[in-house]
């Protein structure tokens, strides 16, 4: 399992939505910035949002488990093999994010309970 490197490309206020429907003052997330990056490969790395990982994760898994060498969804989506470009759920301040896999080998942190 390689480590898989996740980049915040872009964070965004779509401000038409928000006017109508956001809460007063919504502005861009607070939780990641743009240039910022993380590494991960079977766990959502720490002060990654909750929510923004379950939106992405399986892409994460995908690469850090083999999916490095070849394109997503047939070569039609991602020119590059080992990327994806992947975004959180929210409609109103989505954050756009890069994964991309490493060279770098994962190592459980952990050790598993047997029951």
């Amino acid at each position: 399992m390689k480590k898989v490197k996740i980049t915040v490309l872009r964070t965004m206020l779509n401000e038409d939505l928000a006017k109508e429907y956001g809460a007063e003052g919504l502005n861009r997330c607070p939780m990641h910035k743009e240039g910022e990056f993380y590494y991960c490969d079977y766990a959502k790395p720490e002060g990654f949002c909750d929510e923004a990982w379950k939106a992405i994760y399986q892409y994460a898994f995908a690469l850090a488990h083999g999916s490095g060498k070849e394109l997503f969804y047939y070569g039609d989506w991602i020119r590059k093999p080992g990327v994806a470009i992947c975004s959180c759920n929210d409609g109103l301040r989505p954050v756009i994010f890069k994964l991309e896999v490493t060279d770098e080998e994962a190592t459980i942190d952990y050790t598993p309970i047997k029951r």
